[in-house]
Parts: C-alpha cells; sequence; structure tokens
C-alpha cells in the first residue's frame, strides 16, 4: 500500500482537529448548560421523643395521660428516635456538569434526578405546600398505625406531632414509633439512639423512600449506632455505610417493635 500523500495527511490532520474543535466546544457547552439534577447531603435529624425547637415532638393526653416523656423505664436516660433527612439543592439552583462531578468524587454528596427531588415541579411556593401536604398525611398515617398496633381508638387519646421541618413522608415509621413509645412502651430505645426512615399506611406497612445512603451518613454523625430501613432498600442502605452503624430491615410496624425490644433486650435482631 502506498504511503499517504502530503496533501492527504494535510486533509486528515484538518478533519481532526475540526473533529477536536467541535468535541471541546460541546464538552464547553455541556459545563455551562444546567443539567436536571439536584445535589444532596446529609440533612438534619429530629429527636421524636424530645423536643425540637423547644417545643415537645409528640405530645399525648387522653387514656390516663400515659404518655411518658421522662427517663427510661429502667431509670436511666432516656434514648432518642432521630427522624433523618437529606438537605438538596433548591429546585430553581442550577446544577451543572462540575457540580455533578465533584458530587460523584464526594462521599457525602449525591447527584438525583430534579424530578425525583421535587416531583411537583419549580415553583419553591407549590413544592413547599406539597412537601407540607405529604408531611401531614404520614403523620395521619402515622398515629393510625400506632393506635391500631395498640388496639386504641382515637376516642381514648389525642396525639398531637409537631415537626414542621421534617417535610415529605419518609418519617411515617419513626413517627408511629415514638406514638407508641410516648403511650405504652416508654422506653423503646433502652436508651440507646436509634435512627431510621420509611413511609406507613394506616395498616402500619413500611415502604420505601429516597436518600437511604445520606440519611445513613446524618444518623452516624448525630450519635445513632442502629438505622431502621425499609427491607427493599437494604442495598442502597449499605452504600457508603457509616462504621458503627447497624442496619435493622423492617416491612411493618409490629417487627420494627419486634426489632426494638429484642434490642433492648439483647435478644435476636435481624440484619440487612
Amino acid at each position: 500500500m502506498p504511503a499517504p500523500t502530503p496533501r492527504a495527511l494535510s486533509s486528515r490532520s484538518r478533519a481532526l482537529a475540526a473533529c477536536g474543535a467541535a468535541v471541546a466546544t460541546l464538552l464547553a457547552v455541556a459545563a455551562l448548560a444546567p443539567l436536571p439534577f439536584s445535589v444532596a447531603q446529609p440533612g438534619i435529624t429530629a429527636n421524636v421523643l424530645g423536643e425540637y425547637e423547644g417545643e415537645p415532638v409528640i405530645t399525648v393526653s387522653g387514656a390516663g395521660d400515659t404518655g411518658d416523656p421522662d427517663p427510661g423505664a429502667d431509670g436511666g436516660p432516656k434514648g432518642k428516635l432521630l427522624a433523618t433527612t437529606i438537605a438538596a439543592t433548591a429546585p430553581d439552583t442550577d446544577v451543572r456538569l462540575a457540580d455533578v462531578v465533584r458530587s460523584w468524587l464526594d462521599t457525602d454528596r449525591a447527584v438525583m434526578p430534579r424530578d425525583a427531588v421535587y416531583p411537583v415541579g419549580d415553583d419553591v411556593d407549590e413544592i413547599e405546600e406539597y412537601t407540607t401536604e405529604q408531611m401531614v398525611e404520614s403523620q395521619e398515617m402515622a398515629v393510625t398505625a400506632a393506635l391500631r398496633q395498640l388496639d386504641m381508638s382515637r376516642d381514648e387519646v389525642e396525639v398531637d406531632l409537631r415537626l414542621e421541618d421534617v417535610g415529605g413522608p419518609s418519617a411515617g415509621l419513626v413517627f408511629a414509633l415514638g406514638v407508641i413509645d410516648e403511650i405504652d412502651d416508654g422506653d423503646l430505645t433502652g436508651g440507646m439512639t436509634i435512627a431510621g426512615t420509611g413511609t406507613i399506611d394506616g395498616r402500619g406497612e413500611v415502604g420505601p423512600v429516597g436518600g437511604v445512603p445520606l440519611k445513613t451518613q446524618a444518623a452516624a454523625r448525630d450519635g445513632a449506632t442502629v438505622f431502621l430501613v425499609p427491607e427493599a432498600e437494604c442495598e442502597a442502605a449499605r452504600v457508603g455505610l457509616p462504621d458503627g452503624l447497624r442496619l435493622v430491615p423492617v416491612t411493618t410496624l409490629g417487627n420494627a417493635l419486634r426489632s426494638l425490644r429484642a434490642l433492648r433486650d439483647d435478644g435476636y435482631v435481624p440484619s440487612c
């Protein structure tokens, strides 16, 4: 085969240079263009057995005022039951390629589709209204599930939940456990700091949520040693799991209660 002529080499070089310039231009545009993602990180936690911003999270009245805000049943310190959250970039904040790359390299951050974080669009007021509605419904379901578990009715007891900064439905499981602790058990945690996440319905069925790996980091940061996770999300929860944090899978309010009581009493507790 004959060697390429100088003219052929020149044409090929020009073509390669043109392709390289086009690729560079595309990369520059991609780097500057906003992307349909949100960047999330571990958010706040809130102890549903205590106070938040100076107010009790759970207040129980009726049925002999059986709530127990005092130290644990064995006289030791009362433990904590932490609702966990993630903090995401605002819906009107542009996320660019550099932000995505940095987040992929940072174990304390995650890139999530914006629609998964903000399913109702970009309007801040609309999103706040939506997440508040979800939170209120979740709290209603938590109370219903807790009273059902205790074979009680709303005629016997009144439960008031105050935790406005935890929007959405993902604190349902923890709320339900907190209500049961306040009404009936008084020492579900056994003095430990336990965190968790999961939706709940009125029958006590626990459902999956988003951002579990970030929530485990928030839990460990704030002193939790046990994390209750919807069983379907065990695999996700193992990603970047902090040292010393034990994952306990749950599918219903009932088995979450059994696991907590077994932890307290040194019994068998399933793990992810």
